[in-house]
């Protein structure tokens, strides 16, 4: 039998809906099944008038639960008082507590400044921006190359994307990565060797502290000489957080378990609880000392970044993780979904379990032990979906990211789902 979450084609059912998703082809077609029409708690509800569970934290931007009553009344009030305020040559008091807070969690001797953004893409190419015209204006122009992680993901903006490791067909879209090198995140010896070749000419060198895709954690040893060699070299250091921030790997950000700061910290996605788009780029002190000292202006503005909308979200969502402690919440809850992991990987379900805190990533491999092609992941994906739970794709396998308010009767539901959505894949495959 056919998953009503499987991708569907033209052919099945009718023409495509006006409406065209990101990252499907584009002659897929949707079945109610597969149509949300509204989400509470950790459950999403369908046109069919099914409902799933979501172990993904809605692609892991709710770790508060959908509906999270504080983020809404908030964005409720400040849509009542403020309808829209600018960013643009002036400030509005919104995003000025915003920034505030967000330097209080992250740490006032760390972070300085904050570029309200719209997007994680969008604050990566801000990031990228910000880091180049910091060596131009210093005189070092010949500064620009970026360097990523094979594997990473910073999104799909136009800096962003070609800074992204995944093959995402950068090269159709004619991304210019002609000043962005790609290291592998292992051990640093790539990183080394490209540095002893380039880096008089390396701006700043952009990580995902645990990569998204696949929930691959970069190892203290890589973290290390990664830091060593800021020193010795003089670029700056990026931690893209967009997916690790806000607890979800059991620190308030992951890089602050690093023995020194990131110059530059980029985080969306939990920001907002997904109330709204948006986005942050905190700066720290050595970056942002020199452009007050210069005088400089940083060419960078977008019309949503820091409206008193997502002000107000952002300051819901951070007495929020106030409130539950979200540290102790999210150990807790990790210990309990590290055991369900651990139980099905005893159980020969997975190969490996990746990843920190609530961000775990379980392999998977063929019969003959290869790595899942893309369409077999989607089949799995599919059919757990079918079974009543929400999981992450991964390079050959899933992620499991669920929201901080996870109870026990939610881990049991979503191991059974995980379970009986893989016993149904993989008989679909024989």
């Amino acid at each position: 039998m056919t998953s009503p979450h499987a991708v569907t084609t033209r052919s099945a059912l009718t023409s495509p809906h006006a409406l065209w998703p990101a990252m499907l082809p584009a002659d897929t077609v949707f079945t109610p099944a597969q149509t949300a029409i509204s989400a509470d708690g950790n459950r999403i509800r369908y046109a069919d008038g099914s409902s799933r569970l979501c172990a993904t934290s809605g692609l892991w931007n709710v770790p508060l639960g959908f509906g999270n009553p504080a983020v809404s009344e908030a964005v409720a009030r400040a849509t009542r008082d403020a309808s829209y305020l600018t960013l643009f040559r002036s400030p509005n008091r919104y995003a000025q507590i915003a920034a505030e807070r967000l330097l209080e969690i992250a740490g006032p001797t760390r972070y300085s400044r904050v570029i309200f953004s719209t997007s994680g893409g969008a604050a990566n190419d801000a990031g990228m921006k910000l880091a180049r015209q910091y060596w131009s204006h210093r005189g070092a122009a010949s500064r620009s190359l970026v360097v990523g992680l094979r594997g990473s993901y910073h999104g799909t903006m136009y800096g962003s994307h070609a800074l992204s490791g995944d093959d995402l067909l950068q090269e159709a879209y004619g991304v210019d990565r002609r000043s962005v090198r790609h290291v592998a995140h292992d051990d640093g010896e790539e990183l080394d060797t490209l540095l002893r070749r380039e880096g008089s000419r390396v701006a700043a060198v952009v990580v995902e502290p645990v990569l998204g895709s696949g929930a691959r954690p970069l190892t203290d040893s890589f973290v290390t000489r990664l830091l060593a060699l800021r020193e010795e070299y003089g670029f700056l250091v990026v931690a893209d957080e967009v997916a690790t921030g806000f607890g979800r790997t059991g620190l308030m950000f992951a890089s602050d378990g690093w023995p020194a700061a990131p110059d530059v910290l980029i985080v969306s996605k939990a920001l907002t609880n997904g109330a709204m788009g948006a986005a942050a780029v905190l700066v720290g002190p050595r970056v942002a000392s020199e452009f007050v000292r210069g005088g400089w202006t940083f060419v960078h503005g977008e019309t949503q970044a820091g409206t008193p909308a997502c002000a107000a979200a952002i300051l819901a969502v951070i007495d929020e993780l106030e409130r539950i402690d979200v540290i102790e919440s999210v150990r807790a809850l990790a210990e309990d979904l590290a055991g369900v992991a651990d139980s099905m990987r005893a159980d020969g379900l997975f190969t490996r379990v990746t990843g920190k805190g609530c961000f775990l990533g379980l392999d998977l491999r063929t019969d003959d032990g290869g790595a899942l092609s893309g369409r077999q992941v989607l089949q799995v994906v599919a059919a757990i979906a079918d079974q009543g739970v929400l999981v992450q794709p991964g390079p050959s396998g899933i992620g499991l990211i669920p929201a901080y308010g996870f109870d026990a009767a939610d881990l049991l539901e979503m191991d059974a789902g995980v379970r009986a959505g893989l016993a149904q894949a993989r008989s679909a495959w024989t």
